[in-house]
This record gives structure tokens, C-alpha cells and sequence, in this order.
């Protein structure tokens, strides 16, 4: 079975192919056969779109940003060149999406009907800069594929099970009823993540209480309690939580009045500000990349240190909230780019938890691991690095629907 994978941001596109066999699901996720990453900020004229298989990598300029143009250029490279790895596009049997919101509409993977987009659609302002891209690709399959069967998984699918304590904002209850809650985000990798961690510590994830910390430029906790995420950072947007690498994250909302009426801020600045300039680059005033500031840091930047600073006592006070919820913590897992490559994170969060018994080997830690227990012997907390794998997650998503 040929299941591609679109994973579509508002600036970039990262796409896959798996080859799954028809009667069983593997237990490790497969290397995919064809893998494609088109970025759509090269310049205002400009994209480029960069394809790899297991023989070769290429990268391709497009001269137009136009997304149905730049969507059906790359899914050539899958049947055409020295990419080719298809006959045809025919040969696909299942286009996946991942789909940031589906609000309360969706808590499984879903194959894509005219009432399911009018739902993503719908959710555009509560996801603007993610939605609107997912809607883009799937019209963009319609349009090169045809009837191919399609399936959105959605990223907050997997917090729909939250109790209602966890998902009602305290404002009066009938903005509630109008669809005003947490939903919590990054769903697809938190499960995927928790998975892991049970094989990896060899024990059923039904007995265990996690925290997943996904860490990447957008940063957001899970508790997750027999295999059920109970809790997140994330809320009603993913802006809400922790800081991030341009997002604010949770602040008192009476700043955001303050503006309104003392700095004649739109609506529009306050999400420019809040989404785009905030952070830990509106901290550092250099960059988002955790790996820019650490550089900084070395050279004696004190706004850059302040931002690091900043990011971890944020994350630190809310994983104790994480902690809180599940009434105690078997497994705390890092994933994504800051959780899986900064080894000082990890070091500086579990020294602030050694009170409950959580022992880092510091040897492992720094020794860049994958998919490995980072914990000391001694530990009564295992710590784990996962490599998050979405795409493979959302394959197997597919690849269940429509068995």
C-alpha cells in the first residue's frame, strides 16, 4: 500500500512516501521511499523544493509560490527524473494530512468529505497560520489526483478526551457552549511519543503516567495517563503554554487590553507581536534557533542567556503543573528539535526534579541520543529522548482507516 503524507505549514510543505505492507503494520516505523520538503520563503518571487530517495537528493527552484503550481510540481518528481518512484500517480492508494484543528468536531482520523473541509475551513481563525495551507494542499490533491481517497489527522484529536476541568476556560460558561475551550495541539506526536516510550521502557503504556514535552519552535506539554492525554499546555490556539520560539505563550491577558487602549494596538499587532516577535526571539532580539542563541551565550550575550533562562523556568513551572494533573510521573519524554538535540535543557529541567528521585546519566544525555532512556541507573523517573516521527504516525493512521 502507497500512502503519501502531506504536512503542510503557512511557508513550507514537508511530504513523504511509505510503501506499507497491505496485511500488517509494521512495528518500527519504515523509511520512506521519497521524501520532499518545498519552502516557500527563498524570496517573494521564488520556492524551493528539495526531493530525496534512497539513491538521491535534489533540489529543484520553482518560479512561482503559487501552492497549486508548487504542490503539483513536486508530487512530478514522484513519477518523473532521477526521483521517480512511481509509475504513475495513480499508483497512490492514500493521500495523508496532518490537520492542525479539527476542534470538537474530530477525534480520530477522518477520510476527507466537502463536510469535513467546510469544518477545517470553519476553524481558519482559531488555526490562521496552519488551516488555511491544510485546505491548499488537500484542493491541490483533488485537483492533480482526483477522487484518491484522502484522510485528515488532526493534531488536536488526541486531547479529546480531556475532562472538562482541563478544557473550560474560566469566563462565563455560555462562550463555552460556543465553542470557546482548550483543544491543546501537537496531538500527533504527543501519542506517537508515548507509544514509544512503552516499548522503549518495555511496559504497557495503559500502566504508566508520561510527559511528553515537544519541544521544537512550537513547544507544548502532555500528561497522558493510561495512554489518555488528560492534560496540555496548549489551549484554545497553540499560542497558549509555554514559551516559545516566536510565541509568547501563556501571559496576563490585561497586558493585551493595556495595549489595545494605552499603544492603539489592532488586533492584527497584537497577533503579529504574540505570534511572530515574541518568544525567545523577542527575548534575545537575534533568533528563534535555539542553536543561534547558544552560540550567543558563549560569546557573553546576556539577553541571549535571559531568553534561554526565561525558556526554561517557563517550561519548568508548567511541567510541575503537568506533574500535578497526573498525581505523580513514571516517564518524562523530550522530543522535536530543541527536546531531542539541546542536552542543556534536559540537564538544567532534571536538576529541578531531582527532589522527586529524577537522575539524569550525564554521559547519555550529552551523547546526542535517539530513542534511548537517558535516566541513571538509580532514577526512579526514566527520562527518554524519542525521535518524533508525525509522518510515519499519520501513515499508520491511514493505514488503519481503511482496513
Amino acid at each position: 500500500m502507497k500512502i503519501l503524507v502531506l504536512n503542510a505549514g503557512s511557508s513550507s510543505q514537508k511530504s513523504c512516501l511509505y510503501q506499507l505492507p497491505s496485511d500488517l503494520l509494521p512495528a518500527t516505523p519504515l523509511h520512506p521511499l521519497w521524501e520532499a520538503n518545498l519552502d516557500l520563503t527563498v524570496s517573494r518571487d521564488n520556492a524551493k523544493l528539495t526531493v530525496k530517495t534512497q539513491k538521491i537528493t535534489k533540489e529543484i527552484r520553482l518560479s512561482s509560490q503559487d501552492t497549486q503550481a508548487a504542490t503539483a510540481q513536486m508530487l512530478e518528481t514522484l513519477v518523473s527524473g532521477d526521483t521517480k518512484v512511481l509509475e504513475q500517480l495513480s499508483d497512490l492508494d492514500v493521500v495523508g494530512h496532518r490537520v492542525v484543528h479539527g476542534g470538537t468536531e474530530y477525534s480520530q482520523a477522518t477520510k476527507i468529505t466537502p463536510n469535513v473541509k467546510e469544518t477545517i475551513s470553519r476553524l481558519i481563525p482559531l488555526a490562521p497560520n496552519h488551516n488555511p495551507a491544510h485546505l491548499q494542499g488537500i484542493e491541490a490533491v483533488e485537483n492533480l489526483l482526483g477522487d484518491v481517497t484522502q484522510i485528515a489527522v488532526f493534531d488536536t484529536a488526541f486531547h479529546s478526551q480531556m475532562p472538562l476541568e482541563a478544557v473550560i476556560y474560566p469566563i462565563p460558561y455560555h462562550w463555552y457552549e460556543q465553542g470557546i475551550r482548550r483543544y491543546g495541539f501537537h496531538g500527533i506526536s504527543h501519542q506517537y511519543c508515548a507509544h514509544q516510550a512503552a516499548q522503549i521502557i518495555n511496559q504497557p503504556l495503559a500502566s504508566l503516567k508520561l510527559i511528553t514535552c515537544h519541544l521544537g519552535n512550537g513547544c507544548s506539554l502532555a500528561a497522558i495517563k493510561n495512554g489518555v492525554s488528560i492534560n496540555t499546555t496548549m489551549g484554545f490556539t497553540p499560542l497558549e503554554g509555554l514559551m516559545m520560539g516566536t510565541r509568547s505563550g501563556s501571559i496576563d491577558p490585561a497586558i493585551l487590553i493595556y495595549l489595545l487602549r494605552e499603544h492603539n494596538f489592532s488586533a492584527d499587532d497584537l497577533d503579529q507581536m504574540l505570534n511572530k516577535e515574541s518568544g525567545i526571539k523577542g527575548i534575545s532580539g537575534l533568533s528563534s534557533d535555539l542553536r543561534i542563541i547558544r552560540d550567543a551565550i558563549a560569546e557573553g550575550n546576556q539577553r541571549a542567556q535571559l531568553a534561554l533562562d526565561l525558556f526554561i523556568h517557563r517550561l519548568i513551572t508548567n511541567l510541575g503543573a503537568m506533574i500535578a494533573s497526573l498525581g505523580g510521573l513514571d516517564v518524562l519524554v523530550f522530543t522535536a528539535g530543541i527536546g531531542e538535540n539541546a542536552a542543556i535543557v534536559r540537564e538544567r529541567v532534571a536538576s529541578q526534579f531531582e527532589f522527586l528521585g529524577l537522575k539524569l546519566d550525564l554521559a547519555k544525555n550529552n551523547s546526542s541520543p535517539q530513542d534511548e532512556n537517558i535516566a541513571a541507573s538509580d532514577s526512579k523517573i526514566q527520562v527518554l529522548v524519542i525521535h518524533t516521527n508525525e509522518d510515519w504516525a499519520i501513515a499508520c493512521k491511514c493505514w488503519r482507516l481503511i482496513h
